[in-house]
This record gives C-alpha cells, structure tokens and sequence, in this order.
C-alpha cells in the first residue's frame, strides 16, 4: 500500500487543527485548512509559519524545507470546495455529534472513491460519526496529542463498522507524519483522554481542596513522573471548556468517578478558559506566556 494522493483536508483552525495541518505540509502532503472564521485561519498560517521558522533557527528544519511545508498550506472557508478531489479528511471541530457529521457528510461526496475520512475526536464515538456518511467503513478516528509538532503518539480509533483497509491506511498516514500509532477498540474515552480527564480532575480537586498550589501540583506530575506538561498547565493549553464537555460525557457513560470537579464548571461559567482566553488556571500575557506566580490559590475558590 502506499499514498498516491497527497491531498489532505483538516477542518477546524482551532489549537489542534492548526497543529495537524502543520503536521502534514511540513511532511509533503498538499494541505488546506478549512474554517469559515478567517482571524482564526489567520492566526493558524501565522502559528505554523512560526514552527517551522523555529525549527530553521533551532537547526532542526532547512530553511527551503520550512518554506516548502509553508508553500504545500492554504485555508479555504467552504468545505465543499476544499474537499474535492482529496484522499484523506481530519476533521478537528467542535466536540459535538451533530456537528461533526454535518461535515463529514458534506466533505464525502467530494472527496475520491474510497476516501479515507478521520475524526480527531478525544472522547464521542467513531460509530455515530459514521452513520452520516456512505461505506462507515472508511471512517476511522486519528487522535492526535498537543502540542502535535511535538507529541508522537496518534491514536487510531475502530468503530464498529471501521475496516481493517481503513485502520492500516489511518497507519500508514501517521508513519509518513513520523507520528508513533497504537490500535484503540472504540471506547468512551479511548486509552489517553480516559487516563488524562481523570488526571486532570483530580488535580482540580487537589487545587480546590486547597492540598497544594497550582504550580505544585504542576511541578509534582512533571518532576515525579516525567510528565511534560502538569495536568494544569495542560487544561489550560487544552481548554477548559473541552475538558469539561469530555468529563460530563465520561460521567454520562463510565459513572461517578468521572463526575466534574465543581471547580472546572465555574471556572467555565466565568469564563477562564485557559490560554485561548487569557486566563485559566493561570493568567496569560497578550503573548500567551504564562505569568509567574498567577495560579488559582485555594483561599479565593
């Protein structure tokens, strides 16, 4: 087996988005980017171009290869058009059902026969995807890990209907991204937005409980365990907005330890988000850098 078509649709400009589209220019495919928000698709040509232009300066990237990855992006705003014609479909929207068929529905019937269509989805089911669209058996989930440029693992998700043909191909795709990939049956949660929602809950209850400072406990999982982010540092680059609607499907469907830490919902409510919005667990400068010594304390919750 072996990629002849090189053009790759991503949908959704969001963090994770950009992240994949960055993913596949820079490693050959012929990419578009597709959101109807243009500040957001913007802002996503301005974010890959600056990974790539840190990795000439690092001396991990040619400077005619960083070009090229930048050449091999464009964005589009209509999905339609964007999908025609291509062979591969990673759909990063909003974590709702109804949406995420809506566009998969629409991309498939202008894509080529037998495209493969992909969900980035961390915690809804591959299967209900699915039904919105002909052949479910070419619809496969491709989960990815932020920050993408530098997590290697993708997950690749069978539904119930999700072939083998599929599940190889959905490899063979992440092979060419340099990307590490393991099989995952179909489950709420998966493997790693299982274990990581529970991590990061926990921690949310530790923090409201007032057991140890935000940067401690960030410190503890990154120190004691080897962890590259704390599970803080990691809502508030997620977004948590996406936590929160991750753990109450957890909760819907795995019970009572998934219930949400009371904290995670007003912090929603109020509107501190993470780093998208300036101020989640921590505070963020207009540069999105993390200002010191801005962590939640347990005395104002």
């Amino acid at each position: 087996m072996s990629i002849t078509n090189n053009k790759v649709v991503v949908v959704g400009a969001g963090l994770m988005g950009t992240g994949i589209a960055h993913a596949f220019a820079s490693s050959g495919f012929t990419t578009v980017l597709v959101d109807s928000n243009a500040a957001a698709t913007d802002k996503a040509l301005a974010a890959v171009a600056k990974i790539l232009d840190d990795g000439v300066r690092l001396g991990k990237v040619e400077a005619a290869a960083a070009e090229a990855g930048k050449a091999r992006l464009t964005v589009e705003a209509d999905l339609a058009v964007a999908a025609e014609g291509a062979a591969l479909l990673v759909e990063t929207v909003t974590e709702n059902l109804a949406v995420k068929k809506q566009v998969v529905s629409t991309a498939a019937p202008k894509m080529v026969p037998g495209a493969l269509i992909a969900t980035n989805t961390s915690a809804l089911s591959v299967t209900e995807i699915a039904t919105a669209v002909e052949q479910p058996e070419r619809v496969v989930g491709m989960h990815f890990f932020n920050p993408v440029h530098k997590m290697k693992l993708v997950e690749l998700v069978r539904g119930l209907a999700t072939s083998d043909e599929a599940v190889a191909r959905a490899r063979e795709y992440s092979d060419a991204l340099g990307k590490t990939s393991i099989v995952v049956n179909e489950a709420p949660g998966l493997t790693t937005s299982r274990m990581s929602a529970m991590l990061g809950n926990e921690a949310m209850w530790m923090l409201q409980e007032g057991v140890a400072t935000a940067e401690d406990i960030d410190t503890a999982l990154r120190m004691g365990f080897n962890h590259p982010m704390g599970p803080l540092e990691l809502g508030d680059l997620t977004g948590w907005d996406t936590r929160l609607s991750v753990l109450r499907y957890l909760h819907s469907t795995l019970g009572e330890k998934f219930r949400p830490c009371p904290l995670i919902i007003k912090m929603v409510a109020s509107g501190r988000l993470g780093r998208k919005a300036g101020a989640g667990v921590y505070r963020y400068d207009e540069n999105g850098q993390r200002i010191p010594g801005s962590g939640l304390k347990a005395s104002v919750l």
